[in-house]
């Protein structure tokens, strides 16, 4: 499981899977989310600019995140 320490209150979705180099592009992010492959805290979330938080768990791609 990768980590993500989070600097600010929250991080935009799509921003984090590119900061954690689960993707090449902001944009490639955005398709993923859309197509419902991506989820947080075990749910299914669509929204691209889905706001991270301290204590949600990401997965994508059978990788999982950590916002620490």
């Amino acid at each position: 499981m990768k980590e993500f320490k989070l600097e600010t209150e929250y991080i935009e979705l799509f921003k984090l899977l590119k900061a954690v180099n689960l993707v090449g592009s902001g944009g490639e992010a955005k398709i993923h989310i859309s197509e419902g492959v991506v989820l947080v805290n075990g749910e299914i979330e669509t929204r691209k600019r889905y706001k991270t938080r301290v204590g949600d768990l990401v997965e994508f791609n059978g990788e999982r995140i950590k916002v620490i």
